[in-house]
């Protein structure tokens, strides 16, 4: 009887694990969506677009993502900026896409070489990747690389200048792309030729030439080509799944915002001219504070600017002289000739302050450059035709403007006595006897005392 019941109750035990083992699968939790994050390089790539990758990506981490897609629209940019841009895509966790959308947009100079760095390689219809030759070294020669009247329409190789520095950097550009180009897979020849040559191609063309990987209309069009693709990460191979996978933006936040106003050079000089004139008036007005706290936060802000823009520090040091001449012709008028000599250091050093060269597509603008040497002339001139004006004019305060002004007598006295003039009153001294009240003139000063001497008022009057 008790086995009996003892093997009743093993069998309601077992039948109820394995009605629960049944029930357990529908009570799991669904996955997780699929994140698909999208970045976005609109313009030349610079500190404030590294910035942003950098943090986005950290973003994208965080929320699990499996993929993360960079829609790319640039001309090119800064070599540092570019560099760290591929570090990080070189070493994410999870697959990249570079992608040059929309129809219209082009991935030119640093934009090649992010391209080539990714994962995959997209492009939309009516796009365009190539010209990654350093701009800063055929630009001087003005003719390297361009055909000549009997080359037709093929471009040729830049000719050999002989400049050292310029094929070096010509090489490391060549074995960096074609360093990129063999990680992935891509066509290295024409990686080398584009920067060499400078050649670009269309989106169709670069498919054909095996240099991308994709051609997509859009976003969901490029999904529905990158779903089952193997792609190699830190030397895996993953298998994209992106069946019902979400794309989330991830825009720059305000450090990088903020960071890409001030690094425009138009934005960094203005701050650089708000800071120096900020503190010129605090020096000419000690104690003001506004103008001297305003230009210190100015200039540190446009000195963290400098640093990380491609300045021309020939260019920033003109700009410091001519500043300085101006406001010594305002101290020691030259009769224009300092004034000049300031307005031209200041033109010439703000036209030549950015390294355009180095950073395609951004430079300081003409009208910003006029209407600061504009503004400073006629600074500097109101200010000099201050002082000239200042030199005629009669003086109105100190020693020299008591002599020869007339005074009241308080008092009755012949040695010593006491005056009041210009709304003062003074010790003064005469030889003569003065009655209370009579008008007297200053002759002199000895130290604190006034040597007056008594006017007759019907022959001598007040001027």
């Amino acid at each position: 009887m008790l086995r009996n019941i003892i093997v009743i109750f093993i069998g309601l035990w077992l039948t109820a694990e394995i009605a629960g083992g049944a029930e357990q699968p529908s009570e799991r939790p669904a996955p997780p969506p699929k994140v698909v994050a999208q970045l976005t390089i609109d313009g030349p790539v610079g500190p404030a677009t590294s910035d942003y990758i950098g943090r986005a990506l950290k973003d994208a981490e965080a929320r699990n993502a499996s993929l993360a897609i960079i829609r790319m629209d640039t001309p090119g940019g800064l070599d540092t900026a570019m560099r760290d841009i591929i570090r990080m895509i070189l070493a994410s966790p999870f697959p990249i896409v570079s992608y040059v959308a929309p129809s219209g947009a082009r991935a030119a100079s640093a934009g090649t070489y992010i391209l080539y760095a990714s994962h995959v390689a997209a492009m939309a219809p009516a796009t365009n990747l190539g010209a990654a030759t350093p701009v800063a070294i055929g630009a001087p020669g003005g003719n390297e690389g361009k055909p000549g009247p009997n080359d037709k329409d093929e471009p040729k190789a830049p000719r050999d200048s002989g400049d050292a520095m310029s094929k070096k950097i010509i090489n490391d550009a060549v074995a960096y792309l074609r360093g990129l180009a063999q990680l992935r897979g891509r066509n290295a020849d024409w990686a080398e030729k584009s920067v060499r040559e400078g050649v670009s191609l269309t989106a169709e063309e670069a498919l054909k030439m095996h240099v991308i990987d994709i051609v997509a209309s859009d976003v969901p069009a490029l999904l529905a080509k990158l779903h089952g693709r193997q792609v190699d990460v830190l030397g895996r191979s993953v298998t994209l799944d992106l069946t019902g996978a979400a794309v989330e933006m991830i825009d720059p936040d305000w450090r990088s915002r903020l960071l890409a106003v001030i690094t425009n050079p138009n934005v960094a000089y203005i701050l650089m001219m708000i800071g120096v004139y900020g503190l010129i008036l605090e020096f000419y007005n000690p104690g003001s504070i506004v103008p001297g706290t305003v230009g210190v936060i100015s200039l540190l802000l446009a000195m963290y600017a400098f640093q990380v823009l491609p300045v021309n520090y020939a260019g920033l040091a003109l700009i410091i002289v001519g500043i300085g001449l101006m406001i010594a012709e305002a101290f020691a008028p030259s009769f224009g000739a300092l004034g000049l000599g300031g307005i031209a250091a200041f033109i010439i050093g703000s036209v030549i302050l950015i390294d355009t060269e180095r950073m395609p597509g951004v430079g300081l603008s003409w009208a910003v450059i006029a209407a600061f040497a504009l503004a400073s002339l006629m600074f500097f001139g109101v200010a000099v035709g201050l002082i000239l004006r200042s030199r005629h004019k009669a003086v109105v305060t100190g020693r020299e403007e008591l002599i020869g002004a007339v005074g009241t007598a308080l008092e009755d006295f012949q040695e010593l006595g006491r005056i009041h003039v210009r709304s003062e009153i003074w010790t003064a001294r005469t030889g003569i006897a003065v009655h209370k009240g009579q008008r007297v003139r200053v002759k002199g000063m000895d130290g604190l005392i006034l040597n007056v001497a008594p006017l007759e008022e019907r022959k001598e009057l007040e001027p």
